[in-house]
């Protein structure tokens, strides 16, 4: 997909067609609607968006499971935190974009940036961090403002719908393998691998010399997930032992890191690291609050020299390190598309746990495309 043609201020409508929730919570549904179009400040872009990633955080946003504030407090009815755009109007201050440039949107909208966590390449933790798509109008919606400092140009041969998946998905697991220390030839092992986040940790992985094995189930995502890099496709459902299957795969020791996208794998996580010394489990995927427990009595951390570890989104730097890594086409399209008029459908399958890879929706479509 090639970004528009760039537009000036007499092309942006008044309005534009956007996903917003109706009953927020457990039963929510998602509506297209046309909504107002934002005027941006003095420091900020307009950015008339292209696609969306839908990312299994929106789902929890919209059910409202994860213990946080919900939408409605703070205004907000689109969802959404992965769009792929071009810049159709600049506020008076901004010198880092101009109509015409593209520009991606992720989770944050903002920080404060001058706080000891912004300075620290921990900005994602800022504790006054603006949220997309909780706190502020998410890439649901077509048009959406973003403060310039904080949105990300989105480099040349990058298409679009690479680079909205990118925002979140892609960037958020390339933070979580630099943090896991893991070393080329190092086994990566991605329970639920075969998703959205997953099956992009799998490219990154490949890329930086690890050998990646997934587990989940599935024609689609074993064909998706060796397509894509992974050494070894373990089915939960068609094998027996799960757990002796991957050590099997792991040089018969274990996984060196276990790169937790599917909040239900958590449930497994330790089984994968067998004998293995020095192993790390990577705490990704967000599961509803107080539903899950990762922990093991504490001798096994000691002798097994065992880490647990979380990480959060990605900063501003690991996304354009992502985005490089599409770029010299290390990251392929693992996306169906949806047209906007049928994104409610996408949302429901998408919370149905009924994807492999990922979906992203195209404002500028009218029929449904799978690629």
């Amino acid at each position: 997909m090639s970004p528009l043609t760039p537009a000036s201020e007499l092309d942006i409508p008044s309005h534009c067609k956007a996903g917003v929730v109706v009953n927020e919570g457990p039963n929510f549904e998602v509506k297209v609607e046309m909504v107002p179009v934002p005027q941006p400040g003095p420091d900020d872009i307009l950015i008339r968006l292209n696609v969306t990633g839908l990312c299994s955080s929106d789902i929890h946003l919209m059910q409202g499971d994860l213990g946080l504030p919900p939408m409605s407090s703070f205004g907000v009815r689109s969802p959404g935190h992965e769009g792929a755009g071009v810049v159709v109007k600049v506020g008076a201050n901004v010198k880092n974009f101009q109509v015409g440039d593209r520009a991606g949107v992720k989770p944050l909208t903002d920080t404060c940036g001058v706080c000891e966590l912004c300075w620290d390449d921990k900005e994602t933790y800022c504790r006054t961090a603006i949220h997309t798509g909780l706190m502020t109008a998410g890439t649901y919606q077509q048009y959406i403002v973003s403060p310039a400092r904080y949105a990300s140009p989105i480099p040349d041969g990058v298409p679009d719908e690479i680079a909205a998946p990118i925002m979140c998905s892609a960037s958020t697991v390339y933070r979580s393998l630099v943090e896991s220390g893991l070393r080329a030839g190092n086994w990566a092992v991605f329970p639920g691998g075969g998703g959205g986040v997953g099956i992009q940790g799998v490219q990154l992985a490949k890329a930086m010399g690890m050998r990646p094995v997934v587990v989940d189930t599935g024609s689609d995502k074993r064909s998706l997930s060796l397509q894509m890099g992974a050494e070894v496709f373990v089915d939960f459902i068609e094998t027996s032992d799960t757990a002796a299957a991957v050590i099997d795969a792991t040089d018969g020791v274990g996984a060196h890191g276990v790169f937790v996208t599917a909040p239900a794998a958590y449930r497994s996580a330790l089984s994968f690291i067998g004998d293995r010394i020095g192993a790390i489990i990577m705490c990704i995927g967000l599961a509803p609050a107080q539903s899950m427990t990762l922990g093991t009595d504490p001798n096994e951390f000691i002798f097994k020299n065992l880490s647990i570890k979380g990480t959060l989104i990605a900063s501003r730097r690991d996304t354009a390190a992502a985005l490089d890594f599409a770029r010299q086409g290390k990251l392929q399209q693992i996306c169906e598309i949806y047209p906007i008029d049928r994104l409610p459908e996408a949302v429901d399958r998408l919370r149905r746990g009924k994807v492999a890879g990922r979906i992203v929706v195209d404002f500028n479509k009218s029929e449904l495309s799978k690629r």
